[in-house]
C-alpha cells in the first residue's frame, strides 16, 4: 500500500484544518451578524416608540437637536 510523504500528509491535513477552522468562524460571524441585526430593530422600535411619545408631547411640527435638546418649531417652507 503506498502512503503520502510526511512532509505531503502534514501539508494536507493543515490545509484541512485550516478549512475547518474558517467554516467554523464564518459561521460563527453569521450568528453574530443575525444578533446584531435583530439588535438594530429592536433599537429602531425603542426609537419609533420614543418618537412617537414625543409627537405626542411637542406636536409633529418640532424638531430636536439630539446635542442639546432643544425643541424648535419646524421651519415653514
Amino acid at each position: 500500500m503506498k502512503n503520502l510523504e510526511k512532509t505531503e500528509l502534514v501539508k494536507l491535513q493543515t490545509l484541512n484544518s485550516d478549512f475547518v477552522t474558517l467554516k467554523t468562524q464564518l459561521g460563527d460571524l453569521e450568528l453574530q451578524k443575525h444578533l446584531i441585526i435583530d439588535q438594530v430593530k429592536e433599537v429602531r422600535s425603542q426609537f419609533a416608540k420614543l418618537e412617537n411619545e414625543f409627537i405626542e408631547k411637542y406636536g409633529d411640527n418640532t424638531t430636536i437637536n439630539l446635542q442639546t435638546g432643544e425643541i424648535k418649531e419646524k421651519e415653514k417652507e
